[in-house]
């Protein structure tokens, strides 16, 4: 149905709020990159209006340091841009102080512990290889 793959992949080792939180982070930087992927808005019987939400389902993977960096690179080298979480950022309050630490770190020395990204179906999988589905 759909000639992309969204996919959203997830260090192993973080804690539950931690999973929740880079995921909704990382989804929003996708949804920024591609406007597209927005739907209608939603209305139930009542007539109530509910927010769109994305038209494409997205997959969550997970994947240890060293994978999350391979697909990190992967990405990089074939060109496709990414949300990107690295670890400081647990530490920061909001936007300005998250794009600050982030720009202390480069792909080398990165401790990414999300990454998400949108791309031909093809491209997409060999970049996540390696990665598991989420529990």
């Amino acid at each position: 149905m759909f000639d992309t793959k969204v996919a959203i992949v997830l260090r192993n080792d973080l804690k539950n709020w931690q999973l929740l939180n880079v995921t909704a982070f990382l989804m929003s930087g996708i949804v920024a990159q591609y406007p597209d992927i927005i739907g209608e808005p939603y209305i139930d019987r009542d007539k109530n209006i509910y927010n769109p939400l994305s038209r494409q389902p997205a997959i969550v993977l997970t994947a240890d340091q060293d994978t999350i960096a391979k697909v990190h690179s992967r990405a990089l080298e074939r060109g496709v841009t990414t949300s990107l979480y690295v670890e400081e950022m647990f530490s920061t309050g909001h936007d300005a102080a998250n794009r600050e630490v982030f720009g202390q770190f480069s792909p080398d020395d990165a401790k990414v512990v999300g990454i998400a990204l949108r791309a031909e179906k093809r491209v997409a999988d060999k970049i996540i290889k390696g990665a598991k589905m989420h529990p």
